[in-house]
């Protein structure tokens, strides 16, 4: 007779510890991850209230700084107020000013043997006419022109034959140039 070993409830021992083995697996597992997730959720709930006091301090700084802001604003405000007027006052100054001294460095220019019978003035673009003995002496009239800070493009716009005074023909001529303030010239090149 042949003997029959019964190896099921060996089987089924060997199962159930492998399940027991796998379930404190699972259970270690869970376990961790739990932990894990509870450390950083901590670790975020301390950062998250770190950043709102923060947040809070910075709000409360930016309340407590609010009149100062306006009073600097309101003191900038003024500022530019009163260099609009100081502007005015300048170009007021300059407006004065301006006319007598490029009369003055007109007449300073103007050669002998050459008269001016007409000047006319449009913003800032002058018009000057008038006679001379000879074309030579307008082209020193030019030349002297130009030489000024008071005058800019300055072009000869025309001459011409004019009337016969004492066997002399006498030469009509017309200038054209801006006037310029030698003070705007300095500014516009610094």
């Amino acid at each position: 007779m042949m003997m029959e070993i019964n190896l099921l409830p060996h089987r089924e021992a060997r199962r159930a510890a492998d399940l027991r083995e796998s379930v404190a697996v699972l259970v270690l597992g869970l376990i961790l991850v739990g932990a894990g997730i509870f450390f950083a959720d901590k670790s975020l709930r301390s950062d998250l209230s770190t950043t709102e006091s923060m947040i809070a301090q910075l709000e409360a700084d930016i309340k407590r700084y609010e009149p100062q802001q306006k009073l600097v604003a309101k003191f900038k405000q003024q500022k530019r107020k009163l260099q609009d007027k100081l502007d005015v006052i300048d170009s007021l100054e300059a407006a004065r000013t301006g006319p007598v001294r490029v009369l003055d460095e007109l007449s300073e220019t103007v050669p002998e043997r050459l008269w001016l019978t007409s000047m006319s003035a449009k913003g800032k673009a002058l018009t000057l006419e008038g006679q001379s003995l000879d074309t030579g002496v307008v082209a020193d009239f030019l030349r002297g022109l130009n030489a000024s800070p008071y005058f800019k493009n300055v072009d000869l716009d025309k001459t011409t034959g004019g009337a016969v005074v004492n066997g002399v023909r006498l030469v009509n001529f017309v200038i054209r140039a801006d006037m310029a303030s030698p003070v705007e010239s300095k500014e516009a090149s610094s």
